[in-house]
């Protein structure tokens, strides 16, 4: 890319990100970008901002190292008409945006009248898988699910992430969260496969659902967002060669949950399991497991299985990580299990 133009067409989840902020900013001079060490030539420390700073350098700011005045900076914009979007370099220190986004953004409409919009959009890098050791590869998420006002979007590379983040921008009028596992950087973006087939999707948000089979109905429901995504695929490809019939349902909305989509695969199924990054307990596995028991009560085989990484700290080395956080035998084994 050089200097003043657009990027290139995506062919990763990273490109489509940074190709969607181009986008957003060049559609909308209310549009702003801010983080830490977000200016070029650095680009932010996983280059999603790359060339921002220079298309647009009246409206891409460096800030300190202090994620509660970045979060409290974008409520402020938002306030005064301007669409900000704000990076935190890493999902693990969300933790310190907390009060900025529990008693704050997201109460300003209801506390000042329901005219107010906060159009905000705070963009993150979650999850591990890249040896970054206890505080840089956590998965904090669930401790945000459930604010009321709070949109929280983890786009897996079977979405257009992209997309997802310049509709956000564009249309959502109250704080967005948006989760971007760092290990689906530097994957293409998935259309398809000689064994996998991706359905069409028909609005922007639409939960995508993957299948291993052309037709009858399916084995069993994988149920996940993010970056556990690549590996419900691995297995539903591994299931194929058993002639093993999978659907992998990908919601891109975490909170609040439409859990329609996923009932009605669940409901074909009869037997579902819930995978996801974060520790197990209190998670978001439970949530969908509850909703999915009150809308198909009666109508599934067994209970919904929850999968989660070990509720342990998450070390650096590879071997030490790869044992923490669940992973692609472990959801195998489960499907196995569900089918016994």
């Amino acid at each position: 890319m050089t200097a003043h133009t657009a990027p290139a067409p995506a062919s990763t989840y990273l490109q489509s990100l940074n190709r969607g902020l181009h986008a957003a900013m060049e559609a909308d001079t209310r549009v702003h970008f801010a983080g830490e060490d977000v200016l070029d030539p650095y680009g932010g420390a996983f280059k999603v901002s790359a060339g921002l700073s220079t298309r647009f350098p009246d409206r891409v700011h460096t800030t300190p190292i202090s994620e509660g005045a970045i979060t409290g900076l974008a409520s402020g914009m938002a306030l005064r008409g301007l669409k900000p979007v704000v990076e935190i370099m890493f999902g693990d220190f969300l933790t310190l945006t907390f009060d900025q986004i529990l008693n704050h953004a997201v109460k300003f409409g209801a506390m000042y009248g329901q005219d107010v919009s906060v159009p905000m959009v705070i963009r993150t890098p979650m999850g591990g898988r890249r040896g970054y050791g206890p505080t840089h590869s956590q998965s904090i998420e669930k401790h945000f699910c459930g604010i009321a006002g709070l949109k929280i979007i983890s786009p897996s590379h079977v979405h257009g992430p992209g997309d997802l983040l310049g509709h956000a921008i564009a249309s959502e009028t109250q704080p967005v969260l948006f989760i971007e596992y760092k290990a689906l950087y530097p994957m293409p973006l998935f259309t398809g496969s000689d064994s996998l087939t991706v359905e069409p999707a028909a609005e922007p948000y639409a939960t995508r659902i993957v299948r291993n089979f052309e037709s009858g109905e399916p084995d069993a429901v994988l149920i996940g967002y993010g970056g556990v995504a690549p590996l419900m695929l691995e297995v539903a490809e591994r299931l194929a060669d058993e002639e093993i019939n999978i659907s992998v349902v990908l919601p891109a909305v975490i909170s609040p949950l439409d859990i329609a989509p996923i009932a009605r695969e669940a409901a074909r199924a009869r037997r579902a399991i819930v995978v996801e990054e974060g520790t197990a307990g209190f998670d978001w596995g439970a949530e969908v497991a509850a909703r999915l028991h009150e809308t198909l009560f009666g109508k599934l085989d067994r209970p919904v299985r929850r999968l989660a990484s070990k509720p342990a700290i998450i070390p650096t080395s590879k071997d030490g990580e790869a044992a923490t956080l669940i992973g692609a035998d472990d959801i195998e084994a489960a499907v196995y299990e569900e089918l016994e």
